[in-house]
């Protein structure tokens, strides 16, 4: 009996000091199993330099679209430059060609037409010393230009008219008008637009002309025209009291009825 007690006493002894050791080796199990997760925080001189460093690198992305605008600014301009120098020359070549073409429809006799032709040289000359005007204002030098052309029959030459201003008319103009809105350029942008709104103008006469001298119906064609002397706008019949293109008074228009 007295050894069956010892023996119980003896277990307590043990579980007693055991049981802690387990609980201890739970716990560290549990640590381990799942540690614990802490946030740490960005110090604040950290976050200042980063910060910092955000918007050194948004000032650069500001600074290099505002150096590619300017850039596409300069290129803008000094097409302008290019484009009303070459619109310089080809008005004025086609007031030179467009006299010559008169004076052979006269000789020809198509007195109508010839009409037509001293009409339309008059209204290009005004593109001419338009675009010279707005390249002297920005201090450009102006081509020297030397008309190049070849007369050839009336008939020929309405052809060749009605081509040309095709050309202006859906290509050259509107191209050049991009370009000096681009560039900011509203003189530019005035004299490109007056001629490229009196070319359409210009075409239909020539396609009339043509038509009328195919099918010998010459007496249709009028026997005078009026002439803008601001924009080059052309009519040939009595215009209305304002250009439709510049406003011009109707009273200032030249009046175009003999060789």
């Amino acid at each position: 009996m007295k050894k069956n007690t010892l023996i119980a006493a003896l277990l307590v002894v043990v579980a007693w000091i055991f049981l802690p050791s387990c609980g201890s080796n739970a716990e560290k199990n549990t640590a381990l199993q799942a540690p614990e997760t802490t946030q740490t925080e960005t110090p604040p001189e950290t976050a200042k330099r980063q910060r910092a460093d955000d918007d050194d690198a948004a000032g650069e992305n500001k600074g290099k679209a505002k150096k590619t605008s300017l850039s596409v600014t300069q290129d803008a301009k000094t097409a302008t430059v290019k484009n009303l120098s070459t619109a310089y020359t080809g008005e004025t070549t086609a007031s030179a060609k467009y006299a010559a073409y008169a004076k052979k429809a006269q000789e020809e006799g198509f007195t109508q037409i010839a009409l037509l032709f001293k009409a339309t040289s008059a209204s290009e000359k005004i593109h001419a010393n338009n675009h010279r005007s707005v390249l002297e204002d920005m201090g450009e030098a102006v081509p020297d230009v030397k008309p190049q052309y070849t007369v050839k029959t009336t008939k020929e030459n309405l052809a060749d008219a009605i081509a040309g201003e095709s050309y202006e008319i859906a290509t050259m103009y509107p191209e050049f008008l991009t370009t000096a809105n681009a560039a900011d350029n509203q003189l530019a942008l005035t004299s490109l637009n007056y001629a490229y709104r009196t070319e359409q103008r210009h075409k239909p006469l020539y396609e009339k002309a043509l038509a009328a001298l195919q099918n010998n119906q010459l007496n249709i064609l009028s026997a005078q025209y009026f002439v803008c002397p601001t924009c080059g706008n052309t009519y040939d019949s009595t215009p209305p009291k304002r250009c439709r293109i510049s406003m011009t008074s109707s009273e200032r228009y030249l009046k175009i009825n003999t060789i």
